[in-house]
């Protein structure tokens, strides 16, 4: 069984994220982390070899520091690493992200592909669905559970206060929620035979099946109007009262704002 797992080098939003002229994040100024729903996904897959049996190959398109976190996903157990980095493929959105990340998965035999629900640096959820679409196969999102039966996956469907449960034959795409489950940590042996490995490094010529026209910031349709670091609240209001009273202005500011 092959499982390929999408990871992506997030900034590390503790401590604040940084701008390009055009908008776009300046991701070669920040600090740096692995995406927490893709390190969930990481791990159902790591359980998955585990249990059944599998090659695990992680995947990620970024600047080539991005090597980092293919080696952190081999550090926890993944077997081979994949970066996907060139200069035409900087200031994708969603659409141009899939776009490349199909093209690069059109090069790679896989029986499951697992991706984060989403990124804490973007936060739409769209790169997994679109990833599935480009590539033609089933796609569940919201991934709370999954089990392998045979050559078909079984997966509880995260949906408000219940889940549905749905079984998908393989070739599949899950995404995964960070409450899946709790990634495990790095170990030193792992982290001396993650330096050991080769990471497969793949530019524009290595896609397969894309269109220019897609990719990058000028494949791009989403134009990004403004952006700023996370708004700062005020003070608030203050204000000295007794207990009754206080009781009193609590319950007043409530129904004010229509929560009771």
């Amino acid at each position: 069984m092959k499982i390929v797992v999408c990871i992506k080098q997030v900034p590390d939003t503790k401590g604040g994220v940084k701008f390009n002229p055009d908008g776009t994040l300046d991701r070669g100024a920040m600090l740096t982390i692995m995406n927490p729903d893709d390190k969930a996904g990481l791990e159902a897959a790591l359980r998955i070899k585990e249990e059944n049996g599998a090659e695990v190959t992680v995947l990620t398109m970024g600047l080539p520091k991005a090597e980092e976190v293919l080696r952190e996903a081999m550090a926890m157990g993944a077997d081979k690493g994949i970066l996907v980095t060139d200069r035409v493929l900087g200031g994708a959105d969603t659409w141009a992200t899939s776009t490349t990340i199909a093209g690069a998965l059109r090069n790679i035999d896989y029986d499951l592909i697992i991706t984060g629900r989403q990124a804490i640096d973007g936060d739409t959820a769209q790169v997994g669905p679109q990833i599935s679409e480009h590539l033609d196969i089933p796609v569940i999102s919201y991934a709370q559970d999954i089990k392998i039966d045979g050559d078909s996956v079984i997966v509880q469907r995260q949906y408000d206060d219940r889940y549905h449960e749905l079984k998908v034959k393989m070739p599949c795409l899950i995404t995964a929620l960070s409450e899946l489950n709790e990634p495990r940590y790095m170990t030193p042996g792992g982290i001396f035979d993650a330096y050991e490995k080769e990471i497969t490094v793949w530019g524009r010529a290595d896609l397969k099946d894309v269109d220019d026209a897609n990719l990058g910031l000028k494949g791009s349709p989403t134009k990004i109007a403004k952006a700023s670091d996370k708004v700062r609240k005020g003070a608030g209001e203050k204000v000295a009262l007794d207990g009754a009273e206080a009781a009193t202005y609590i319950v007043g500011k409530l129904k004010e704002k229509h929560v009771i």
